[in-house]
């Protein structure tokens, strides 16, 4: 291949966000590994590891000491110049909301560390607001026995549980009619660090594909299931590979 291939790529990928009518990306681990949290299906992550008998990855910075990178603050560029529609996360950790993605552009499918729930009336609330201390009440797992006394909904007195989604538990009903409403909608679909092989979030990329003949970017290290279905694909480090195409959008913007 030319040695401008990877630069014809960034120029088609900003060409297609610059004009997007309704831009909307897709979030999975890939996107935070530069922060210092491992991935699942890299070739040290958390699965990988687990195939060959291994233990899970440590994180190479203290969970509360991690900060939002190049490619989330690229996103939130994205978002102020009005471009970024909505961002669908299946990360858990927090870093879209940190790095000043709004809530309500946000759908996290798979909850949030920091966040709970109620069960009755849907409300997420931090764990200070509702005065859950996980050293007396343990994390609050949808699937953790129910303990006398323990902190109830301040707004409607239901059973309130950690957020975050485990294996078997269902995905939270708003966060996802609202991702496959906004995939629908897109025109330009931005896949950043996933390997679209858990259900049935990775079908949202078909909803964009399917509905409105979207052109489908993927920045992801490794295969994916829909790599023959995508548009362009670049297989880099997402950090810099994102904020390239966000300064090449901003000279497009400024020169229309």
């Amino acid at each position: 291949m030319p040695n401008n291939s990877l630069e014809v790529k960034i120029h088609k990928i900003a060409q297609w966000i610059a004009h997007a009518k309704h831009l909307v990306a897709f979030t999975g681990a890939g996107i935070s590994t530069e922060s210092g949290l491992p991935d699942f299906r890299g070739p040290n992550g958390v699965w990988t590891r687990k195939e060959k008998g291994l233990p899970p990855p440590r994180s190479s910075v203290p969970w509360h000491q991690v900060q939002p990178n190049e490619a989330h603050l690229a996103l939130v560029e994205l978002q102020n110049m009005g471009l970024l529609k909505f961002l669908i996360s299946q990360n858990v950790d927090n870093l879209h909301l940190k790095s000043g993605i709004k809530a309500s552009k946000i759908a996290e499918l798979h909850g949030n560390t920091t966040l709970m729930v109620c069960l009755s009336c849907k409300k997420k609330m931090t764990y200070e607001e509702v005065g859950w201390d996980k050293a007396i009440w343990g994390p609050g797992y949808r699937t953790s026995p129910v303990q006398k006394g323990q902190p109830k909904c301040p707004n409607c007195q239901g059973r309130i549980i950690s957020s975050v989604v485990n294996f078997g538990d269902p995905l939270p009903d708003e966060d996802y009619r609202l991702a496959k409403e906004h995939a629908q909608k897109a025109d330009v679909f931005l896949i950043i660090g996933s390997s679209l092989v858990v259900t049935p979030a990775a079908n949202l990329p078909l909803y964009a594909i399917q509905k409105n003949e979207a052109k489908v970017i993927l920045l992801n290290i490794g295969e994916t299931p829909l790599d023959d279905q995508v548009d362009i694909k670049i297989e880099k480090k997402v950090g810099k590979l994102l904020t390239k195409i966000v300064e090449k959008v901003k000279q497009m913007k400024n020169f229309e």
